[in-house]
């Protein structure tokens, strides 16, 4: 059974739409998705029951605190207030007013008018605002590089390191993923939204969905600390030097399992969510929750998204494509043919599908560092396997971007351990994998 398959039954199973048969609208159809709709935005029973069923392990930290506080109706996250801020991207004049300490004007409107889209394309143009617009929190490591300190002026040589640190800039001076906001409190701040990950910067050009491997958060903050002497755990300290370029350690425990920021591609066609597996993609209510209470979390547990947010958030990510694939070259046409059969031979039985992913697999299996699979936070024991979609773009590889290049991953003699899979193959039999990879 493909993935596809197990994941259209996962959602038949808890929609009850028995496969588009009998009149109940088809899987994935406009009138599919509104029916959804209207389940995840009603009653608070539906989204406890999609939140139970999504969750792999209820024993890890992840899913306790959601078990405990959300889908109680009138109690824990739900009685949190609803927090519908205005918030301007940051844009070159937005960048421009804040390094000469002036506080931008925010629009008048807020992220969202309060009108509830009727169709897939409203849902996703609003989701779409959501992810370059809604701050996840005020981020202090940013603001430090955009906004004059206590002494009237930006350390020196703020713009070179925030740039070099993946505060990266497009060709008319944006910088997608940042926003200054009015907080909660009423405080100006500039925050992140999803897209300070989840978006990169080529030629100049947004590509949206893809991971942001340049962004190093660790060495903002420490850049931060050094610049204005605030006091810091040492501990924390080393662990944030750790975390490096693409990587960070966002669990809910102590544990020390940085990971890599994954592309978003093909979202719609995975059958578990994070790269523990954490969560079960029994349809679109398990993604939207997954944003709803990453939202809150983000907050600081004073205040929720309104739902409709986190409902346009999950239906623009599914939306999101993936750039072309790179054309072959003729003189690589043969080596790319004959890496397809290798790939077929040897890796196909986990990476397969419309993405070239899978269910996860035990942490033995995979050898690689287990403390994610089996930490307290979001372990559940198992990795998913990755999506391959443009893989060729995805360095570095693992779940802990452990290993720089293709061609490093399928060699055994390499510091990082497991995924051993092809790294016994010929040299030539690698390259020709390595061709076939870099085509997908």
């Amino acid at each position: 059974m493909t993935c596809a398959r197990r994941s259209l039954l996962l959602v038949a199973v808890l929609a009850g739409c028995g496969g588009g048969r009998g009149g109940a609208p088809a899987p994935w159809s406009d009138a599919w998705l509104e029916r959804e709709a209207d389940r995840y935005l009603g009653p608070t029973a539906h989204r406890r029951a999609a939140l139970e069923a999504s969750l792999v392990n209820p024993e890890n930290v992840y899913s306790r605190q959601r078990l405990k506080a959300y889908g109680l109706d009138t109690s824990g996250w739900d009685a949190l207030p609803v927090w519908n801020p205005r918030s301007r991207p940051v844009d070159r004049a937005t960048a421009e007013a804040l390094a000469r300490g002036e506080w931008p004007t925010l629009p008048a409107e807020r992220v969202w008018d309060g009108t509830r889209p009727t169709t897939r394309a409203g849902w996703i143009a609003l989701g779409r605002r959501v992810f370059f617009e809604f701050p996840l929190r005020p981020e202090f490591a940013v603001e430090h590089v955009l906004v004059p300190g206590a002494r009237g002026e930006l350390p020196a040589g703020a713009a070179a390191r925030a740039a070099t640190l993946g505060i990266e800039a497009t060709s008319d001076g944006g910088r997608p993923g940042l926003v200054v906001f009015d907080d909660v409190d009423g405080a100006h701040r500039v925050g992140i939204t999803c897209a300070v990950c989840h978006t990169a910067v080529r030629d100049g050009v947004v590509v949206e969905g893809a991971a942001r491997r340049r962004i190093d958060l660790g060495m903002l903050r420490l850049d931060y600390y050094r610049d204005t002497g605030a006091a810091i755990d040492p501990e924390l300290a080393r662990r944030m030097a750790t975390w490096g370029p693409g990587r960070a350690d966002v669990t809910e425990d102590d544990d020390e399992d940085p990971v890599a920021i994954p592309d978003l591609w093909g979202l719609r066609h995975e059958t578990y969510l994070t790269h523990a597996g954490t969560i079960r993609h029994v349809g679109p209510a398990a993604l939207a929750l997954r944003q709803e209470t990453q939202l809150l979390h983000a907050s600081g547990l004073r205040v929720r998204p309104p739902r409709e947010l986190a409902w346009a958030l999950a239906m623009y990510l599914y939306a999101i494509e993936p750039p072309p694939p790179r054309p072959v070259a003729d003189d690589a046409a043969a080596a790319v043919a004959r890496g397809a059969g290798l790939f077929d031979e040897h890796c196909r039985s986990c990476h397969d599908g419309p993405i070239l992913a899978g269910d996860p697999v035990p942490a033995e299996k995979v050898g690689t560092d287990p403390s994610l699979a089996h930490g307290k936070a979001r372990g559940t024991g198992k990795y998913r396997v990755t999506s391959l979609v443009r893989v060729a773009d995805a360095a570095p590889y693992l779940h802990d971007g452990s290993v720089p290049t293709l061609a490093a991953l399928l060699t055994a003699a390499r510091p990082s351990p497991g995924h051993l899979y092809g790294t016994e193959l010929a040299p030539e039999e690698r390259a020709a994998l390595v061709s076939y990879l870099e085509s997908l």
